[in-house]
């Protein structure tokens, strides 16, 4: 018999070996990687409705820039969590795409803020309005406390990520 003498195991374990003591854990990885994987695949398709060219990742960007206005290469690359050498790259995609422009930054000539163009900030809110048509449609059973319950724990997630 192997063990630490407490027992068969049975108490602690499932029957795949899991430790029951984790199990919402491991229940919310579950479901986080499922949602995950599908969300990217969303973002892939809202993007190249934006622009053909667009990058998933790029419509994250035009998301944040619409709802908190110019701001910063490196505010931005702080908020995603990515380096100032990817957050440039990103930029200068969107830039040649025509849906974001570079103009002075008012409390210091010698950074820049990055806004939405008027084409960009059109394409972006069609597509907005089609991803939140389809919450819409996907959540039409559900109690709008329950959606906003859902996005309010979704916040304190991403909230308590963004400290480490």
């Amino acid at each position: 018999m192997h063990g630490s003498g407490t027992g068969n195991g049975a108490e602690q374990r499932g029957g795949n070996g899991v430790d029951q003591e984790f199990h919402e854990y491991l229940a919310l990885e579950r479901e986080l990687a499922v949602f995950l994987r599908r969300a990217r695949a969303s973002s892939g398709e809202m993007a190249r409705e934006v622009h053909p060219e667009l990058e998933p990742a790029a419509y994250g960007l035009l998301v944040r820039l619409e709802e908190s206005g110019p701001q910063r290469a490196t505010d931005l690359a702080g908020y995603f969590g990515v380096g100032k050498a990817t957050m440039s790259r990103q930029l200068r995609a969107l830039e040649e795409l025509g849906l974001v422009t570079r103009e002075p930054d008012p409390a210091d000539g010698r950074a820049s803020l990055v806004r939405p163009t008027d084409e960009g900030l059109t394409r972006f809110r069609a597509v907005r309005k089609a991803r939140r048509d389809r919450y819409v449609r996907k959540l039409a059973g559900w109690d709008r406390g329950e959606v906003a319950e859902l996005a309010r724990l979704l916040h304190q997630l991403n909230a308590r990520s963004e400290e480490g």
